[in-house]
């Protein structure tokens, strides 16, 4: 029994299945695909676990457009959002909470004198008044869940609309790939709390540009991002603008960034394709704090605009010998 879960254990999950009117096998394929482990013979189960199972799967036929196997498709993508959501809303929590707790354990004195002692009753400290805060702040965000998913779907559907493919889930994006320029040796010279925040800071002043431009964050790998635009000039300037925002600031890294352009295919909440694996090998041949394009997005810059030029020919691995194009404005 949890917190933000206080209902107790009754059932077991043939009997969850059962009551609502499915297969063992179908109620372990959604409990898998949302993401928590399987239990055996436990009744770890409670009435909203019963009636969350019945919703799901009442409005399903194997004539219908939501059949079981989209069911589960779509319950996959919910499971990962929302775990990934958790974490982040209870790290950054506890991280802000830990903040203003530990520089007030710091200036206590252990009675034992021990700096662990210390560092304990502060992560304590800032565990418990981290939870208070979600607890309290909980109805207001899950309102504030609704209402974004519906502003997302909204706007995906109307991208679908736009889309200039003929075929579904099949777009033309310019794909941009920003990198932090040796992260791995610079991780090794941090300590875990500054890479945490170097990695924060990264991420939210690039969505932050990428949203500016009405571009999107596909999704974030610790020093990189990956968005995308359905126009190219407001891709390069994207680009610009995290070279801005990241590079150029003396108190963050170096930072590249390549842009490829063409069809590439949306699925799962990402996106796939040659352009997607083209930006992210682009940043391997800039050099810090520049952007480097393809020759499909160098053609679709306006050249009154832009001045490119090709670099010398290189193998790019998985496209054979490529001539990378260097852009700047004019």
């Amino acid at each position: 029994m949890s917190l933000f879960d206080p209902q107790a254990g009754t059932y077991t999950a043939d009997e969850v299945a059962e009551r609502a009117g499915v297969t063992l096998d179908q109620a372990k394929r959604l409990w898998r695909a949302l993401g928590f482990p399987e239990v055996g013979g436990e009744a770890i189960f409670g009435d909203r676990d019963v009636a969350a199972l019945r919703m799901l799967t009442e409005n399903l036929s194997n004539d219908a457009l939501v059949d079981f196997d989209l069911a589960v498709n779509l319950t996959r993508g919910l499971g990962q959002t929302m775990a990934r959501l958790s974490d982040w809303e209870i790290a950054a929590l506890v991280h802000q909470a830990e903040t203003r707790h530990g520089s007030v354990a710091a200036g206590d004195d252990a009675e034992d004198g021990s700096e662990a002692a210390v560092a304990g009753e502060g992560g304590a400290a800032a565990l418990a008044a981290a939870t208070r805060v979600m607890v309290g702040f909980n109805d207001a965000f899950e309102q504030l869940m609704l209402y974004v998913w519906r502003r997302h779907l909204g706007a995906a559907v109307a991208r679908l609309e736009a889309a200039t493919s003929g075929e579904l889930g099949t777009t033309q994006l310019t794909v941009g790939f920003a990198d932090i320029v040796q992260f791995t040796a610079l991780s090794n010279t941090l300590t875990e709390q500054k890479i945490g925040d170097l990695v924060e800071l990264f991420e939210s002043r690039c969505a932050d540009v990428v949203a500016v431009q009405h571009g999107r964050v596909i999704k974030s790998l610790g020093d990189s991002v990956l968005f995308v635009n359905d126009d190219p000039i407001r891709a390069y300037d994207t680009a610009e603008g995290i070279i801005n925002v990241i590079g150029r600031d003396p108190r963050m890294p170096d930072v590249r960034v390549g842009l490829a352009s063409g069809s590439v295919v949306t699925r799962l909440g990402d996106v796939y394709g040659p352009p997607v694996n083209m930006a992210a090998r682009l940043t391997a041949v800039a050099r810090k704090n520049r952007i480097i394009i393809d020759e499909t997005t160098a053609a679709l810059l306006p050249a009154d605009q832009f001045e490119t030029r090709r670099l010398p020919a290189r193998p790019v691995r998985g496209f054979g010998i490529v001539e990378p194009v260097a852009v700047r404005r004019n």
